[in-house]
């Protein structure tokens, strides 16, 4: 499954990424606000993570800026089992920031859930991540009150985080149209 929007390409994962994820991965800004138990630290490791087999109602993707000179990773996107909630992640490498990359990709990846009949997301953000949180929020995200502490690699802690849900049914339409996508 692919997913094309105005300015990015979500595509899976491919064995020929590990050089870009390890280089991304070593940013601590990332690292940082990762909910994930371990980060792929080598490269066999990253080709482990990236050949893991995927759920299709549960999908990845890297995010790729589009360029006249070819495309550059810019961040990870995806959806997960968090107990018996569909979860939504993300993260954008710290050169990317701020030019609305999460948004776009979180609009996309939320009509693909969708239309793969997801009706409720959560998401999760640490809460000494604001800008996280007004990315969520910009897309249709309500704060649920709650907090949880998560784990998180590259603090190699946990840290207290900020729940939010998306109830697919009731986001308003805008920018939530199926995206341009092939289903591979």
């Amino acid at each position: 499954m692919f997913i094309r929007t105005e300015r990015l390409f979500l595509r899976p994962s491919w064995p020929e990424d590990v050089d870009e994820l390890l280089d991304v991965l070593r940013d601590d800004e990332v690292a940082r606000n990762l909910a994930v138990v371990a980060l792929p630290s080598d490269a066999e490791a990253a080709r482990r993570y990236l050949e893991q087999p995927r759920d299709p109602f549960l999908p990845h993707f890297f995010i790729y800026l589009r360029g006249a000179h070819g495309s550059r990773l810019v961040g990870g996107i995806g959806l997960g089992r968090h107990g018996n909630e569909v979860e939504l992640g993300y993260w954008i490498a710290q050169a990317h920031r701020g030019r609305g990359y999460a948004a776009e990709a979180v609009r996309a990846v939320l009509a693909q859930a969708r239309a793969l009949g997801h009706h409720r997301i959560y998401a999760s953000h640490f809460a000494d991540n604001g800008a996280s949180a007004r990315v969520l929020q910009s897309v249709g995200f309500a704060p649920t009150g709650d907090i949880r502490c998560r784990f998180a690699a590259g603090r190699e802690s946990e840290a207290p985080a900020r729940i939010f849900v998306a109830d697919l049914d009731h986001i308003p339409g805008e920018g939530m149209s199926a995206p341009h996508a092939a289903i591979a």
